[in-house]
């Protein structure tokens, strides 16, 4: 009977050091993720023509934290994080009238909550099939921007008067300069290699007995 006790209360404060292990590091990344998306090169007064006024510093972030990371930690972090980074962006710093953030948090989630599962399926795969799942993860954002654009353009009048199909498809195509953010897939690359490097590990939070990945240096 005292084995089975002490068994549950080892088991009890596991989960406990788990939780908060998961909210302090959802906390953190959130964060980080909120910062790096409120930030961007139109914010800092860098004059580079759109998309590229545009960038924000985040996706090498979230697309770093993803690989290193378990599921749970970067699709929360990468949804909230996104999500306070776009409120911030909007209703503070004004980058759209305050009325489209009833669509730009949910759409910035849809977004980018998704890309984190993505990177997830391919977290233990080589250099190659890192940059491979990061250029879909960032297609797939771009897709899940363009898709609701069309609509709400050509049917609604969130944007103003519908346009119909073609001007919408037309007006929503701007949104393919998301695929900007590929040009962070190589400081990703490079920020998962050297944080491995300096903590010596391969994924925080993963069991001793897991599987190790490839490694990150091989095709």
């Amino acid at each position: 009977m005292t084995n089975q006790t002490e068994k549950a209360s080892e088991t009890q404060s596991s989960k406990t050091r788990n939780q908060t292990l998961f909210l302090a590091q959802a906390a953190s990344f959130s964060a980080l993720i909120a910062i790096t998306t409120a930030l961007s090169t139109a914010l800092l007064g860098i004059p580079l023509p759109p998309p590229l006024s545009e960038i924000t510093f985040s996706p090498a972030i979230y697309l770093t934290i993803s690989v290193l990371f378990p599921r749970k930690v970067s699709f929360w972090s990468t949804a909230i994080g996104s999500a306070i980074g776009e409120a911030i962006n909007v209703l503070i710093f004004g980058s759209a009238p305050a009325a489209f953030a009833i669509i730009y948090i949910p759409g910035m989630i849809w977004a980018r909550a998704p890309e984190a599962l993505i990177m997830n399926r391919f977290r233990r795969k080589s250099a190659l099939w890192l940059a491979i799942a990061m250029v879909i993860a960032t297609v797939y954002e771009t897709l899940a921007f363009f898709f609701p654009d069309w609509f709400f353009y050509s049917f609604t009048f969130f944007y103003g008067a519908p346009s119909g199909i073609w001007p919408g498809l037309t007006l929503a195509s701007f949104d393919f300069g998301t695929l900007v953010d590929l040009l962070w897939i190589p400081v990703a690359l490079l920020l998962i290699k050297a944080i491995r490097g300096v903590f010596g590990v391969q994924f925080f939070g993963e069991s001793p007995n897991s599987p190790a990945p490839a490694t990150l240096s091989k095709n």
